[in-house]
Protein backbone atom coordinates (compact mmCIF):
# COMPACT_ATOMS: atom_id res chain seq x y z
CA UNK A 1 0.00 0.00 0.00
CA UNK A 2 1.51 3.23 -0.73
CA UNK A 3 0.94 6.64 1.25
CA UNK A 4 0.41 9.87 0.02
CA UNK A 5 2.88 12.71 0.92
CA UNK A 6 0.64 14.30 3.28
CA UNK A 7 0.00 10.98 4.92
CA UNK A 8 3.38 10.20 5.03
CA UNK A 9 4.28 13.59 6.86
CA UNK A 10 1.48 12.99 9.56
CA UNK A 11 3.13 9.81 9.91
CA UNK A 12 6.72 11.18 10.27
CA UNK A 13 5.29 13.74 12.83
CA UNK A 14 3.76 11.37 14.90
CA UNK A 15 6.61 9.09 14.82
CA UNK A 16 8.66 12.12 16.01
CA UNK A 17 6.50 12.62 18.91
CA UNK A 18 6.12 9.33 19.77
CA UNK A 19 10.39 9.53 20.08
CA UNK A 20 10.01 13.10 22.35
CA UNK A 21 7.57 11.53 24.29
CA UNK A 22 9.19 8.22 25.10
CA UNK A 23 12.72 10.39 25.34
CA UNK A 24 10.52 12.42 28.29
CA UNK A 25 9.30 9.80 29.84
CA UNK A 26 12.88 7.91 30.27
CA UNK A 27 14.70 11.16 31.10
CA UNK A 28 16.44 10.27 34.71
CA UNK A 29 14.93 12.23 37.59
CA UNK A 30 15.43 12.35 41.54
CA UNK A 31 13.65 9.39 43.54
CA UNK A 32 11.38 10.41 46.13
CA UNK A 33 12.18 11.15 49.50
CA UNK A 34 9.59 9.43 50.81
CA UNK A 35 6.81 6.82 49.89
CA UNK A 36 3.91 9.19 51.72
CA UNK A 37 3.18 7.23 54.63
CA UNK A 38 0.24 9.42 56.29
CA UNK A 39 2.40 9.34 59.77
CA UNK A 40 5.79 9.10 58.37
CA UNK A 41 5.59 11.27 55.28
CA UNK A 42 9.64 11.08 54.66
CA UNK A 43 10.30 7.40 56.21
CA UNK A 44 11.20 4.86 53.16
CA UNK A 45 12.32 6.16 49.72
CA UNK A 46 11.26 6.15 45.94
CA UNK A 47 12.84 5.28 42.94
CA UNK A 48 14.12 1.69 43.67
CA UNK A 49 12.84 -1.12 45.69
CA UNK A 50 15.21 -2.58 48.31
CA UNK A 51 16.37 -5.85 47.51
CA UNK A 52 19.84 -6.78 50.51
CA UNK A 53 21.42 -5.11 52.80
CA UNK A 54 24.68 -6.44 53.89
CA UNK A 55 25.65 -4.24 57.06
CA UNK A 56 28.41 -4.26 59.41
CA UNK A 57 29.07 -2.69 62.48
CA UNK A 58 31.65 -2.12 65.08
CA UNK A 59 30.61 -0.86 68.53
CA UNK A 60 32.48 0.45 71.23
CA UNK A 61 30.72 0.26 74.57
CA UNK A 62 33.18 2.77 76.24
CA UNK A 63 32.66 5.23 73.96
CA UNK A 64 29.21 4.51 72.90
CA UNK A 65 30.35 4.73 69.47
CA UNK A 66 29.49 2.95 66.06
CA UNK A 67 31.09 2.89 63.12
CA UNK A 68 29.10 0.96 60.29
CA UNK A 69 29.43 0.24 56.16
CA UNK A 70 26.07 -0.50 54.49
CA UNK A 71 25.95 -2.09 51.74
CA UNK A 72 22.12 -1.69 50.34
CA UNK A 73 21.34 -3.74 46.73
CA UNK A 74 18.38 -2.24 44.76
CA UNK A 75 16.84 -2.52 41.89
CA UNK A 76 15.52 0.81 39.97
CA UNK A 77 11.78 1.42 39.43
CA UNK A 78 12.32 4.33 37.51
CA UNK A 79 15.57 6.34 35.84
CA UNK A 80 17.39 7.67 38.38
CA UNK A 81 19.74 10.85 38.51
CA UNK A 82 19.86 10.51 41.97
CA UNK A 83 17.68 8.36 45.53
CA UNK A 84 17.57 8.96 48.77
CA UNK A 85 18.42 6.67 51.78
CA UNK A 86 16.99 7.78 55.50
CA UNK A 87 19.80 8.29 58.27
CA UNK A 88 19.21 10.39 61.35
CA UNK A 89 22.53 12.21 63.04
CA UNK A 90 25.33 9.77 61.89
CA UNK A 91 28.23 11.11 59.86
CA UNK A 92 28.75 9.79 56.42
CA UNK A 93 32.75 9.58 55.23
CA UNK A 94 31.76 7.96 51.76
CA UNK A 95 29.51 7.32 49.70
CA UNK A 96 29.68 4.46 46.56
CA UNK A 97 27.54 3.39 43.81
CA UNK A 98 28.29 0.55 41.80
CA UNK A 99 31.66 0.16 43.40
CA UNK A 100 32.62 4.06 42.03
CA UNK A 101 32.33 7.29 44.42
CA UNK A 102 29.35 9.34 44.60
CA UNK A 103 28.30 12.48 45.59
CA UNK A 104 25.99 13.10 48.69
CA UNK A 105 24.66 15.79 50.34
CA UNK A 106 22.48 15.97 53.86
CA UNK A 107 18.78 17.45 54.54
CA UNK A 108 18.02 16.43 57.99
CA UNK A 109 17.44 12.77 57.74
CA UNK A 110 18.06 12.90 54.22
CA UNK A 111 20.68 11.35 52.29
CA UNK A 112 20.75 12.17 48.99
CA UNK A 113 22.88 10.51 46.62
CA UNK A 114 23.79 11.16 43.06
CA UNK A 115 26.00 8.36 40.86
CA UNK A 116 28.71 9.51 38.48
CA UNK A 117 25.95 8.62 35.95
CA UNK A 118 21.76 7.96 35.48
CA UNK A 119 20.52 4.49 36.83
CA UNK A 120 18.45 2.53 34.61
CA UNK A 121 15.10 1.96 35.27
CA UNK A 122 14.78 -1.99 36.12
CA UNK A 123 18.75 -2.10 36.87
CA UNK A 124 19.48 -3.55 39.95
CA UNK A 125 22.56 -1.25 41.63
CA UNK A 126 24.45 -1.40 45.09
CA UNK A 127 25.15 1.81 47.27
CA UNK A 128 27.79 1.40 49.90
CA UNK A 129 27.77 3.76 52.66
CA UNK A 130 30.59 4.53 55.47
CA UNK A 131 29.66 5.81 58.22
CA UNK A 132 30.03 6.65 62.01
CA UNK A 133 29.31 8.71 65.08
CA UNK A 134 27.24 7.93 68.39
CA UNK A 135 23.39 6.68 67.51
CA UNK A 136 21.03 8.56 69.76
CA UNK A 137 17.80 7.08 70.58
CA UNK A 138 14.20 8.33 69.51
CA UNK A 139 12.08 9.63 71.89
CA UNK A 140 8.33 11.33 72.66
CA UNK A 141 4.88 10.14 73.00
CA UNK A 142 4.98 7.35 70.00
CA UNK A 143 5.99 4.25 71.86
CA UNK A 144 4.63 4.62 75.14
CA UNK A 145 6.54 7.63 76.17
CA UNK A 146 9.61 5.68 76.02
CA UNK A 147 13.01 5.75 74.19
CA UNK A 148 13.22 3.04 71.58
CA UNK A 149 15.87 2.35 68.99
CA UNK A 150 19.61 2.01 69.69
CA UNK A 151 19.71 2.12 73.55
CA UNK A 152 22.83 1.98 75.37
CA UNK A 153 22.48 -0.59 78.44
CA UNK A 154 25.31 -1.62 81.10
CA UNK A 155 27.05 -3.70 79.00
CA UNK A 156 26.17 -2.95 75.24
CA UNK A 157 23.39 -2.04 73.47
CA UNK A 158 19.42 -3.12 72.88
CA UNK A 159 18.07 -2.76 70.05
CA UNK A 160 14.42 -1.98 69.24
CA UNK A 161 13.47 0.34 67.07
CA UNK A 162 9.84 0.12 65.80
CA UNK A 163 8.27 1.93 63.87
CA UNK A 164 11.05 4.59 62.43
CA UNK A 165 14.29 4.65 64.44
CA UNK A 166 16.07 1.65 62.11
CA UNK A 167 17.71 5.01 60.44
CA UNK A 168 19.50 5.94 63.84
CA UNK A 169 21.93 3.16 62.96
CA UNK A 170 22.02 2.23 59.63
CA UNK A 171 21.10 4.14 56.44
CA UNK A 172 18.27 2.37 54.62
CA UNK A 173 14.30 2.75 52.73
CA UNK A 174 13.14 2.72 56.83
CA UNK A 175 9.64 1.82 55.86
CA UNK A 176 8.26 -1.85 56.03
CA UNK A 177 6.82 -1.35 52.10
CA UNK A 178 10.12 -1.87 51.38
CA UNK A 179 11.34 -5.58 52.48
CA UNK A 180 15.02 -6.79 52.04
CA UNK A 181 17.44 -9.62 52.92
CA UNK A 182 20.09 -9.26 55.46
CA UNK A 183 23.54 -10.03 55.98
CA UNK A 184 24.57 -8.39 59.69
CA UNK A 185 28.58 -8.75 61.10
CA UNK A 186 28.81 -7.43 64.42
CA UNK A 187 32.25 -6.15 65.83
CA UNK A 188 32.03 -5.94 69.53
CA UNK A 189 34.73 -6.41 72.60
CA UNK A 190 35.64 -9.75 73.34
CA UNK A 191 33.49 -11.66 75.94
CA UNK A 192 30.38 -9.94 74.60
CA UNK A 193 27.75 -11.34 72.32
CA UNK A 194 26.56 -9.88 69.36
CA UNK A 195 22.94 -10.95 68.26
CA UNK A 196 20.81 -10.15 65.20
CA UNK A 197 18.03 -12.20 62.84
CA UNK A 198 17.87 -15.29 61.26
CA UNK A 199 20.83 -17.57 61.03
CA UNK A 200 24.56 -17.66 63.22
CA UNK A 201 26.55 -18.25 60.23
CA UNK A 202 29.46 -17.87 61.61
CA UNK A 203 31.34 -16.59 65.25
CA UNK A 204 34.91 -15.91 65.77
CA UNK A 205 37.03 -14.18 68.70
CA UNK A 206 40.16 -11.81 66.43
CA UNK A 207 42.36 -9.80 68.72
CA UNK A 208 39.94 -8.21 71.52
CA UNK A 209 36.99 -8.67 69.27
CA UNK A 210 34.27 -10.89 68.96
CA UNK A 211 32.77 -10.80 65.71
CA UNK A 212 29.53 -12.36 64.88
CA UNK A 213 27.75 -12.39 61.27
CA UNK A 214 24.04 -13.10 61.07
CA UNK A 215 22.18 -14.12 57.93
CA UNK A 216 18.11 -13.35 57.39
CA UNK A 217 17.66 -14.85 53.90
CA UNK A 218 13.64 -13.77 54.37
CA UNK A 219 12.40 -10.67 53.41
CA UNK A 220 12.38 -8.46 56.51
CA UNK A 221 11.44 -4.86 57.23
CA UNK A 222 13.87 -2.82 58.58
CA UNK A 223 12.21 -1.53 62.13
CA UNK A 224 12.43 -5.23 62.95
CA UNK A 225 16.18 -5.25 62.19
CA UNK A 226 18.54 -5.63 65.18
CA UNK A 227 22.25 -5.99 66.69
CA UNK A 228 21.60 -6.28 69.93
CA UNK A 229 25.41 -6.48 72.30
CA UNK A 230 26.08 -7.54 75.44
CA UNK A 231 26.33 -10.55 78.01
CA UNK A 232 24.42 -13.01 77.20
CA UNK A 233 24.05 -17.20 78.24
CA UNK A 234 22.84 -18.62 74.96
CA UNK A 235 20.90 -21.57 74.89
CA UNK A 236 20.00 -23.28 71.29
CA UNK A 237 18.15 -26.14 70.25
CA UNK A 238 14.89 -27.35 67.84
CA UNK A 239 11.70 -26.79 69.18
CA UNK A 240 9.54 -30.46 69.75
CA UNK A 241 8.69 -29.65 65.90
CA UNK A 242 11.98 -29.76 64.76
CA UNK A 243 12.20 -25.49 64.38
CA UNK A 244 15.88 -24.32 65.06
CA UNK A 245 15.55 -22.20 68.51
CA UNK A 246 18.15 -19.21 69.75
CA UNK A 247 17.56 -17.95 72.97
CA UNK A 248 19.93 -15.28 74.76
CA UNK A 249 19.07 -13.91 77.96
CA UNK A 250 21.04 -11.70 80.16
CA UNK A 251 22.65 -13.60 83.03
CA UNK A 252 21.56 -10.50 85.30
CA UNK A 253 18.05 -11.51 84.88
CA UNK A 254 18.42 -15.34 85.15
CA UNK A 255 17.05 -15.83 88.20
CA UNK A 256 14.64 -12.71 88.70
CA UNK A 257 11.42 -14.41 86.70
CA UNK A 258 10.11 -18.00 87.12
CA UNK A 259 9.05 -17.86 83.19
CA UNK A 260 10.50 -20.29 81.25
CA UNK A 261 11.66 -18.29 78.36
CA UNK A 262 12.85 -20.92 76.03
CA UNK A 263 9.95 -23.59 77.11
CA UNK A 264 7.39 -21.11 76.60
CA UNK A 265 9.26 -19.66 73.07
CA UNK A 266 9.40 -23.22 71.59
CA UNK A 267 5.80 -24.34 72.96
CA UNK A 268 4.33 -21.49 71.22
CA UNK A 269 6.29 -21.00 68.29
CA UNK A 270 5.01 -24.44 67.29
CA UNK A 271 1.45 -24.08 68.55
CA UNK A 272 1.19 -20.97 66.08
CA UNK A 273 2.47 -23.15 63.73
CA UNK A 274 -0.58 -25.13 63.79
CA UNK A 275 -3.11 -22.14 63.99
CA UNK A 276 -1.19 -19.21 61.52
CA UNK A 277 0.18 -22.03 59.15
CA UNK A 278 3.97 -23.05 58.84
CA UNK A 279 6.82 -21.18 60.95
CA UNK A 280 7.60 -18.38 58.19
CA UNK A 281 11.73 -17.96 59.30
CA UNK A 282 14.58 -20.39 59.47
CA UNK A 283 14.75 -19.75 63.16
CA UNK A 284 12.95 -18.60 66.48
CA UNK A 285 14.17 -17.72 70.06
CA UNK A 286 14.37 -14.94 71.94
CA UNK A 287 16.56 -11.41 73.46
CA UNK A 288 16.21 -11.05 77.16
CA UNK A 289 18.46 -8.19 78.17
CA UNK A 290 18.42 -5.73 81.35
CA UNK A 291 16.94 -2.65 79.75
CA UNK A 292 14.51 -1.06 82.04
CA UNK A 293 14.31 2.18 80.52
CA UNK A 294 12.57 0.41 77.45
CA UNK A 295 9.97 -1.31 79.26
CA UNK A 296 8.60 -2.70 75.98
CA UNK A 297 9.57 -5.77 73.79
CA UNK A 298 9.28 -6.05 70.31
CA UNK A 299 8.54 -8.93 67.65
CA UNK A 300 12.43 -8.86 66.42
CA UNK A 301 11.78 -11.08 63.41
CA UNK A 302 12.99 -14.39 64.05
CA UNK A 303 14.17 -13.39 67.75
CA UNK A 304 11.35 -11.34 69.80
CA UNK A 305 13.67 -8.76 71.80
CA UNK A 306 11.82 -8.24 75.75
CA UNK A 307 13.76 -5.67 77.73
CA UNK A 308 13.63 -7.98 81.07
CA UNK A 309 12.03 -11.18 81.62
CA UNK A 310 8.59 -11.28 80.95
CA UNK A 311 5.68 -12.65 81.50
CA UNK A 312 4.27 -15.87 79.22
CA UNK A 313 1.48 -14.16 77.93
CA UNK A 314 3.99 -11.51 76.45
CA UNK A 315 5.59 -13.88 74.32
CA UNK A 316 3.06 -15.66 72.95
CA UNK A 317 2.38 -12.27 72.21
CA UNK A 318 5.51 -11.21 70.49
CA UNK A 319 5.80 -14.37 68.96
CA UNK A 320 2.81 -14.18 66.74
CA UNK A 321 3.88 -11.31 65.17
CA UNK A 322 6.05 -13.51 63.59
CA UNK A 323 3.14 -14.13 61.25
CA UNK A 324 1.23 -10.29 61.84
CA UNK A 325 3.62 -8.03 61.07
CA UNK A 326 6.72 -10.00 60.30
CA UNK A 327 6.23 -11.91 57.69
CA UNK A 328 2.46 -9.93 56.88
CA UNK A 329 3.58 -6.13 57.07
CA UNK A 330 1.71 -3.04 57.17
CA UNK A 331 1.34 -1.49 53.76
CA UNK A 332 1.01 2.09 55.89
CA UNK A 333 1.36 2.43 59.97
CA UNK A 334 -2.07 3.15 60.03
CA UNK A 335 -3.32 -0.16 59.63
CA UNK A 336 -1.22 -1.10 62.56
CA UNK A 337 -3.40 -3.19 64.42
CA UNK A 338 -3.27 -6.22 61.81
CA UNK A 339 -0.10 -6.23 63.67
CA UNK A 340 -0.84 -5.91 67.14
CA UNK A 341 -4.72 -7.16 66.81
CA UNK A 342 -3.42 -9.87 65.85
CA UNK A 343 -1.04 -10.73 68.22
CA UNK A 344 -3.00 -9.39 71.25
CA UNK A 345 -6.04 -11.96 70.22
CA UNK A 346 -3.15 -14.72 70.08
CA UNK A 347 -3.01 -14.19 73.80
CA UNK A 348 -6.18 -14.37 74.13
CA UNK A 349 -6.45 -17.89 71.85
CA UNK A 350 -3.12 -19.14 74.21
CA UNK A 351 -5.40 -18.46 77.52
CA UNK A 352 -7.70 -20.57 75.53
CA UNK A 353 -5.62 -22.98 74.71
CA UNK A 354 -4.14 -23.92 77.93
CA UNK A 355 -7.84 -23.79 79.22
CA UNK A 356 -7.59 -20.62 81.93
CA UNK A 357 -9.87 -18.30 79.79
CA UNK A 358 -11.94 -18.47 76.50
CA UNK A 359 -11.74 -16.16 73.72
CA UNK A 360 -15.04 -14.97 74.81
CA UNK A 361 -14.58 -14.08 78.13
CA UNK A 362 -11.30 -11.95 77.45
CA UNK A 363 -13.52 -9.90 75.12
CA UNK A 364 -16.46 -9.43 77.72
CA UNK A 365 -14.05 -8.47 80.35
CA UNK A 366 -12.13 -5.90 78.18
CA UNK A 367 -15.86 -4.56 77.31
CA UNK A 368 -17.04 -4.18 80.22
CA UNK A 369 -14.47 -2.82 81.72
CA UNK A 370 -14.40 0.05 79.77
CA UNK A 371 -17.08 2.35 80.57
CA UNK A 372 -19.31 3.98 77.52
CA UNK A 373 -17.63 7.33 77.66
CA UNK A 374 -13.94 6.00 78.17
CA UNK A 375 -11.39 7.62 75.97
CA UNK A 376 -10.54 4.04 74.92
CA UNK A 377 -13.80 3.94 72.86
CA UNK A 378 -12.58 7.60 71.05
CA UNK A 379 -9.47 6.08 68.82
CA UNK A 380 -10.64 4.73 65.63
CA UNK A 381 -8.74 1.68 65.35
CA UNK A 382 -8.28 1.39 61.55
CA UNK A 383 -6.64 4.96 61.43
CA UNK A 384 -5.39 5.81 65.19
CA UNK A 385 -3.51 8.84 64.47
CA UNK A 386 0.60 8.74 64.59
CA UNK A 387 1.16 9.63 68.35
CA UNK A 388 -1.72 7.37 69.57
CA UNK A 389 -0.75 4.60 66.42
CA UNK A 390 0.22 2.29 69.89
CA UNK A 391 -2.40 2.79 72.00
CA UNK A 392 -4.33 0.28 74.39
CA UNK A 393 -7.35 0.74 71.83
CA UNK A 394 -5.26 -0.52 68.65
CA UNK A 395 -4.53 -3.77 71.01
CA UNK A 396 -7.60 -4.58 72.46
CA UNK A 397 -10.53 -3.27 70.47
CA UNK A 398 -8.39 -4.84 67.52
CA UNK A 399 -8.87 -8.10 68.95
CA UNK A 400 -12.55 -7.50 70.05
CA UNK A 401 -12.61 -6.96 66.59
CA UNK A 402 -11.53 -10.44 66.04
CA UNK A 403 -13.40 -11.93 68.16
CA UNK A 404 -16.87 -10.38 66.89
CA UNK A 405 -15.57 -11.55 63.51
CA UNK A 406 -15.29 -15.15 65.02
CA UNK A 407 -18.62 -15.28 66.57
CA UNK A 408 -20.28 -13.69 63.44
CA UNK A 409 -18.64 -16.09 61.01
CA UNK A 410 -18.12 -19.14 62.63
CA UNK A 411 -15.06 -21.30 64.04
CA UNK A 412 -14.71 -23.21 60.88
CA UNK A 413 -14.81 -19.94 58.89
CA UNK A 414 -12.36 -17.95 61.12
CA UNK A 415 -9.92 -20.42 61.60
CA UNK A 416 -9.77 -21.04 57.97
CA UNK A 417 -8.78 -17.48 57.08
CA UNK A 418 -6.38 -16.57 59.65
CA UNK A 419 -3.43 -18.85 57.84
CA UNK A 420 -4.88 -17.83 54.72
CA UNK A 421 -4.51 -14.55 55.25
CA UNK A 422 -0.73 -15.17 56.56
CA UNK A 423 -0.31 -17.61 53.13
CA UNK A 424 -1.28 -14.91 50.83
CA UNK A 425 0.80 -12.53 51.97
CA UNK A 426 3.80 -13.77 53.07
CA UNK A 427 6.50 -12.06 52.93
CA UNK A 428 4.71 -8.80 51.75
CA UNK A 429 2.29 -6.17 52.83
CA UNK A 430 -1.08 -5.96 53.09
CA UNK A 431 -3.92 -3.33 54.74
CA UNK A 432 -7.04 -3.31 56.04
CA UNK A 433 -9.50 -3.59 53.19
CA UNK A 434 -7.57 -6.89 52.22
CA UNK A 435 -7.94 -8.90 55.27
CA UNK A 436 -11.79 -7.12 54.96
CA UNK A 437 -12.04 -8.86 51.28
CA UNK A 438 -10.42 -11.71 52.43
CA UNK A 439 -13.06 -12.30 55.34
CA UNK A 440 -15.99 -11.44 53.31
CA UNK A 441 -14.89 -13.86 50.46
CA UNK A 442 -13.90 -16.99 53.14
CA UNK A 443 -16.98 -16.62 54.98
CA UNK A 444 -19.15 -15.78 52.08
CA UNK A 445 -21.15 -13.41 54.26
CA UNK A 446 -21.19 -9.25 53.70
CA UNK A 447 -19.08 -8.10 56.81
CA UNK A 448 -19.08 -4.36 55.80
CA UNK A 449 -21.55 -3.22 59.18
CA UNK A 450 -18.99 -5.35 61.54
CA UNK A 451 -15.75 -3.63 60.39
CA UNK A 452 -17.14 -0.59 59.96
CA UNK A 453 -18.61 -0.01 63.51
CA UNK A 454 -15.56 -1.96 65.17
CA UNK A 455 -12.65 -0.17 63.02
CA UNK A 456 -14.03 2.77 61.31
CA UNK A 457 -15.98 4.27 63.85
CA UNK A 458 -15.76 5.89 67.50
CA UNK A 459 -17.63 4.98 70.27
CA UNK A 460 -18.55 2.27 72.54
CA UNK A 461 -20.24 -1.08 69.91
CA UNK A 462 -23.63 -2.04 71.34
CA UNK A 463 -23.57 -6.16 71.92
Amino acid sequence: MALSRSARLAALATAAASFLAIGAASAPTPGGSGIGDSYFPQLGNGGFDARHYDLTVAYDPDTARLDGRTTLTARATQALSSFDLDLQKLEVTKVEVNGRRAKFTRDGDELRITPGSPLRKGRTFTATVTYGGVPEPLGGPIVFGSNYGWMKTADGVFVACEPNAASTWFPSSDHPSDKATYDIRIKAPKGLTGVSNGRLVRTYDKGGSTYTHWRESRPMATYLATATIGKFDVRTGRTPSGIPIYVAIDPVLKNSNSVDVYGVTAAATDYWSQIFGPYPFEETGAIVDDMPEAGFSLEVQSKPAYSAVRNESTIVHELAHQWFGDSVSVAQWKDIWLNEGFATYAQWLWAEHQGTRSAHDSFRAGYDSRPADSAFWQIKVADPQRDTMFSSAVYQRGAMTLQALRERIGDTAFFKLLPAWTKLHRYGNADTADFIRLAEKISGQRLDDLFRTWLFTTGKPAL
